[in-house]
């Protein structure tokens, strides 16, 4: 089991920045393909960000060019550094792992969710 804690959620105005954290209790993500989703009040889970094991990134549309998911060297922890934020990116910020998986968007191939962190951004 894999239990996943994200954090660096909290409340920003329009055009700043924050950067999210997600670390794995007890292991590391070594062969994991990680994401990140959010779901806004009122509406359904939607895929953000992804880093697959081989490195490989990919992005939502809404969010190319100003948010960069990465993971440190020892693979450990992952990053979603927001920048240029706007109202529209307020939600919940999920973290989510797929063991070996081939970078998906789909958030029904990921094995483990964390608790999700609140991103709130004041126009």
């Amino acid at each position: 089991q894999v239990q996943l804690v994200e954090s660096g959620g909290g409340l920003v105005q329009a055009g700043g920045s924050l950067r999210l954290s997600c670390a794995a209790s007890g292991r590391t993500f070594d062969g994991y393909t990680m994401g990140w989703f959010r779901q806004a009040p009122g509406k359904e889970r939607e895929f953000v960000a992804a880093i697959s094991w081989r490195d490989i990134t990919y992005y939502a549309d809404s969010v190319k060019g100003r948010f960069t998911i990465s993971r440190d060297i020892a693979k450990i922890t992952v990053f979603l550094q927001m920048n240029s934020l706007k109202a529209e990116d307020t939600a919940v910020y999920y973290c989510a792992a797929d063991p070996w998986g081939p970078g998906t968007t789909s958030q029904h191939e990921y094995d483990y969710w964390g608790q999700g962190t609140q991103v709130t951004v004041s126009s």
